[in-house]
């Protein structure tokens, strides 16, 4: 299996995408990468050229560029280059760590998406921090690719997000929920009322209704569906609360004298677990779902550790074939029409 790495994108870039695909390169055998970037930068960092293929670039898409005028402009670049490779058949799979607008633009527009799916959804594979939970994480899309939505998307999302969760996280008959603004079924504005009804109408979803964002993290859905602006400013909202009591117990454990130190001292393991758990690094990247190959997009500050996380997690979308079974699925009859109901 062959990845196609933009090895130039993200704030730690080259170095963190070389020790990461390095990392990742020793522990799975069966993997191979193409580096697309600048030969100047990348070769020095390479420790061992095992199964590792510099491919030259020429050109790099910043973090503040306009996606799709830069995907355009600037065809020799480390993105457009990666994405081209898997749309040519050359690689199994894309990942970036730089500019997430040119990232879904290239998976888009290059990659190309399966037939039947509308508008690919942006997914996020996030922490169940409920004590005794027998799952880690649960699948929740879409997490920003669209701002707008319309019910069919979600509808289709729902199924992108079961596909996931069946094949690479192995759930059995995940359950499915809507990210809605209150728990009953006549909550939400009207999409999310018709979005509803369309869901609890689907027979091949595990629909348990609709969830709060102060549920999400709580392990009451394996999958949680929403519009892209709704969903990732829940998603933001979690992720700042996380950091700020973070800031606060640190504050507390500074400010606090001698016998918190101590209590610290004491309370040390419990607190790595628990930022092992919440480090969204664990869990691998932002996948592009409902596009015709896996393209992972994973943070612009990523570390060697993250890199090497979401590489693993893409060679688990590979080897279960989740993307063959979901374009099996949507070329049936039996893929949801413009009303978000069966044909």
């Amino acid at each position: 299996m062959k990845i196609a790495v933009d090895a130039m994108g993200g704030d730690n870039a080259p170095q963190a995408i070389i020790e990461g695909v390095e990392q990742a390169r020793d522990q799975y055998p069966d993997l191979e990468f193409d580096l697309f970037g600048d030969p100047a930068k990348v070769k020095p960092l390479i420790k061992n050229n095992d199964r590792l293929t510099i491919k030259a670039t020429t050109e790099e898409i910043s973090m503040g560029e306009e996606p799709v005028r830069a995907i355009r402009k600037k065809k020799d670049s480390s993105i457009v280059r990666a994405a081209r490779a898997v749309k040519d058949g050359q690689a199994d799979a894309f990942f970036s760590a730089g500019n997430t607008g040119a990232v879904l633009a290239a998976g888009i527009f290059i990659v190309g998406r399966i037939k039947g799916i509308d508008r690919p959804g942006l997914t996020s594979i996030l922490p169940i921090t409920k004590p005794g939970a027998d799952r880690h994480s649960f699948v929740y899309l879409d997490s920003g690719a669209n701002a707008e939505s319309k019910e069919r998307n979600l509808v289709q999302y729902g199924y992108l997000g079961k596909f996931y969760a069946e094949n690479v996280l192995k759930v059995k008959n995940p359950r499915v929920a809507l990210l809605n603004n209150g728990a009953e079924e006549d909550k939400g504005d009207k999409l999310h009322k018709a979005v509803w009804q369309d869901l609890n109408a689907e027979e091949g979803l595990n629909f348990v209704g609709n969830i709060e964002s102060g549920d999400l993290l709580y392990g009451k859905a394996d999958v949680v569906v929403s519009d892209g602006w709704t969903a990732n400013a829940a998603l933001k909202a979690t992720e700042g609360t996380a950091r700020m009591l973070l800031t606060l117990i640190k504050s507390g454990i500074l400010n606090g004298g001698l016998r918190a130190k101590l209590g610290y001292l004491f309370l040390k393991p419990v607190f790595h677990q628990i930022g092992k758990k919440m480090d969204v690094s664990t869990y691998g990247g932002a996948v592009l779902l409902g596009l015709k190959a896996p393209v992972v997009k994973t943070h612009g500050a990523s570390d060697a550790k993250a890199v090497k996380n979401t590489i693993g997690q893409i060679r688990k979308m590979l080897t279960s074939g989740v993307i063959e079974k979901t374009v099996e699925f949507f070329s049936q009859a039996s893929v949801v029409d413009k009303q978000g109901k069966n044909e």
